[in-house]
């Protein structure tokens, strides 16, 4: 028999979402604090977001989402995960936060369990304004490793009030909308920093880039590339 799983030699897939409100005038930006207690980043804000679950690849999204984004989430990957990290940033915004992106409509298949709430508050997931603009890969040495989607989002697709986090979990606390000029003052792990130099470059635009940046740390070496080109960064 083998010994035990040793989780830091696992990449998960996982979804993030940055919502961003407020861009044309002072852009802020949802985060929330992981508990000190947490295995990965532990007392570090993030934001919402988490590992993708083999369910989410069967939840029914209102749309298929859009172009480019289809095309450079499955650029090395399988172009099938594509839906599965889509509904797993929704569901994680709305586990972690409350917050809903999504269109009222009637689910037409039996519901997760992860997602009852979300149903019965009458929604069905959407990914429509979801903007893939990052993707990086846990390097090694670290307690868990993924590979991580990052969606860009205006937080006017909010189907919910966006200072209510009153159905959130308790995974992420402090949840606030922090100021883009003022967010290098909390305790940011460094490839949120990385992302939101990125998005900020970018701004007003929320929309999907002409190129992904992705952090591709795999076992053999560490390169820092851009999906939709394979052009490497300098």
């Amino acid at each position: 028999m083998g010994g035990p799983l040793d989780k830091s030699k696992i990449i998960r897939n996982a979804a993030t979402v940055i919502l961003i409100r407020d861009v044309e005038t002072r852009p802020r930006v949802l985060m929330g604090q992981r508990g000190a207690k947490a295995a990965f980043m532990p007392n570090k804000f993030v934001f919402p977001g988490g590992a993708v679950d083999i369910a989410d690849a069967d939840v029914p999204l209102a749309s298929a989402g859009a172009e480019p984004c289809l095309t450079r989430l499955g650029e090395d990957a399988d172009p099938a995960l594509a839906p599965a990290c889509l509904a797993a940033a929704i569901r994680e915004l709305w586990e972690e936060t409350g917050q809903i992106l999504g269109e009222p409509g009637k689910w037409p298949s039996e519901v997760p369990e992860d997602w009852k709430g979300f149903a019965e508050a009458g929604y069905v997931p959407s990914p429509d304004g979801l903007s893939f603009v990052f993707r990086a890969i846990t390097p090694p040495g670290r307690p868990r490793r993924f590979d991580a989607r990052f969606f860009l989002a205006d937080a006017a697709r909010l189907k919910t009030d966006p200072d209510d986090f009153s159905g959130a979990e308790e995974e992420l606390s402090h949840l606030q909308w922090i100021p883009l000029d003022d967010v290098r003052r909390f305790d940011l792990p460094f490839i949120t920093e990385v992302v939101l130099s990125e998005i900020l470059g970018n701004l007003p635009d929320l929309g999907a880039p002409s190129q992904v940046p992705f952090f591709n740390n795999t076992d053999e070496e560490s390169l820092f590339e851009r999906l939709g080109g394979k052009s490497p960064l300098a």
